[in-house]
């Protein structure tokens, strides 16, 4: 019984990667789906740098203002 638990997760966990592995023009699908990803990423990435950015100058303009006194 827990065999065939087994086997059906590993199975759906298979399926639900979607490499396009089990059927034809798959490898089209997974080079779309790559450069989606590495767009996700670059955009997430340039979203984190300006955040990081905005927050230093939120710093410096509090030390600025700090040694005004």
């Amino acid at each position: 019984m827990s065999d065939s638990t087994t086997g059906s997760a590993s199975e759906s966990s298979g399926a639900s990667r979607g490499d396009g592995a089990s059927r034809p023009g798959g490898a089209a699908d997974s080079t779309n789906e790559e450069k989606a990803r590495r767009k996700q990423m670059l955009i997430r990435a340039g979203i984190y740098i300006f955040a990081t950015h905005l927050f230093a100058g939120f710093v410096l303009l509090l030390f600025a203002l700090g040694d005004r006194k």
